[in-house]
This record gives C-alpha cells, structure tokens and sequence, in this order.
C-alpha cells in the first residue's frame, strides 16, 4: 500500500499532535514519510513518538507568532527534509453564544485556528512552489458550513481557513502544489471529549449523524493520508467532509 501512496521517503511536516493531527503523523509515517510532528504540548508529542516506535521528529513549540511559525518550517526541514507533504491540524473551540464571548476569545481563536495556518502555509508554500511539487493539507470542519450555536469564532475561523485553501489552491496549482481540507464532523478526540461526556450531548450529536455514530480519528487520517498522497494529484481547491453524512441533513 505504500508504494500505491507513493509516500515512501517523502519529508511530512505536521503541525498538532492532538487527535487528528496525532493520528494522521502515524498514518503518514506508517507508510514510510519521514514525519517532523510540532505541538505545544509534551504529552501529545511523546504518545505520537510512542505510537510509531520514535519514528518521527518531534518539535515542541508555541505557534502563536509568525516567525516563530517560519522558525518550526525551517527547524522541520533542517530535520526530515523540505516538506513534501504538509498538514495543519491545530485548533481549538469555545462554546458560548455570541453575546457572552469575550474579545479574548474572538482574538485567541482567530490567531490559533486561522493565524497559524496562514502563517505556516505561507511558508511551506513557498518552498513547495520553489520545488515545484508539494501536498497541503488543512484539518477543517463542518462548522466551517453549519451555522451551530455557540460556535461562532470557532466557524468564522474554518470558514475562513476552506477559502484561505481555495485561493492557495487557485494560486499553487500550476507549480505541482495541490491544497485541500479534510473537515470532520463529530469526532471523538481530546478536543470534543468534555463535551461529549456530559449533558447527553454524545448521544444528542450521533441522532444528527445519518450514519448513526461518531467518527474516530484514524478515519480522518485516512482521508488526510490520500489527498498527501500522489494518487491526489489532480484534486486541489477542495473541501473533504469526513463526517458520516453530517452536512447532508
């Protein structure tokens, strides 16, 4: 299968390694990239090391800063290798109604769910477009569609990450740089678990589902895995729902 992906050898750069950016740095390293995964946190960067056997190069850093974004892209390629295959899977939410949110709020959303991205992707993209050949891949959601409650700089930031990938996409395409996004629907990672254990949201959430339950994040991996791979060549500008039908109801 890996040499059906033709990711063999090729540099990765992944930035999150909670959930779905966890998961989709063992996918990409299990068929054989070389992955450089950066995250704030120790913990998911050590459980990633772990779960592919230390295969991957780990960067501990804060990403709110673009320099600092541009310092993680050179430290990753300096290690692994002018990345190939990008993927950003950062983000966070806050589940208040619009009149109860705090400018703190609007402001640390923007700057961790769509800053980064564009920080990160800017630089990524130019060394893809210098190479001439690169995959990017931004973790979206379906709020970036649904008008949720409660979810308003959550969604203002994906809405504004499925464009950010349309024009990069637009611009990229004739330099062999495809961009896409994967955006999930109710997935059981870190990010969702508090709010999936409590106040019989888990249950509330899979009645929305056509296919009747919750994804997992190795579902999402394998989305990430094929639109990082050669056998996505030709698709770029797109979002990819992976959400068991979510948006369809």
């Amino acid at each position: 299968m890996g040499d059906w992906l033709a990711l063999s050898g090729k540099p990765a750069l992944v930035i999150g390694a909670g959930g779905l950016g966890g998961a989709s740095a063992v996918s990409l390293a299990a068929q054989g990239a070389r992955v450089a995964v950066a995250d704030f946190s120790e913990q998911n960067l050590e459980a990633v090391s772990r779960q592919t056997g230390g295969l991957v190069e780990t960067i501990k850093c804060d990403l709110r800063d673009p320099q600092r974004c541009r310092d993680v892209v050179e430290e990753a390629a300096a290690r692994v290798g002018v990345p190939q295959v990008f993927l950003h899977a950062v983000g966070r939410n806050v589940r208040r109604p619009v009149l109860d949110l705090t400018d703190a709020d609007w402001q640390e959303l923007l700057e961790l769910n769509l800053s980064t991205a564009y920080w990160l992707g800017q630089h990524v993209g130019r060394l893809m477009v210098g190479a001439g050949y690169g995959r990017m891949v931004f973790v979206s959601s379906v709020s970036g569609l649904l008008a949720h409650a409660n979810h308003a700089p959550y969604a203002a930031t994906k809405g504004g990450l499925n464009q950010l990938v349309r024009v990069m996409a637009r611009e990229w395409a004739g330099s062999g740089v495809t961009v896409n996004a994967v955006a999930p629907g109710y997935i059981e990672t870190d990010l969702t678990k508090d709010h999936l254990d409590k106040d019989g949201n888990r249950e509330g959430l899979e009645r929305l589902v056509p296919a009747g339950r919750l994804g997992v994040p190795a579902e999402v991996a394998d989305a990430v895995t094929f639109l990082a791979s050669d056998r996505a060549g030709f698709i770029t500008g797109q979002v990819l729902y992976v959400d068991g039908g979510r948006v369809l109801v």
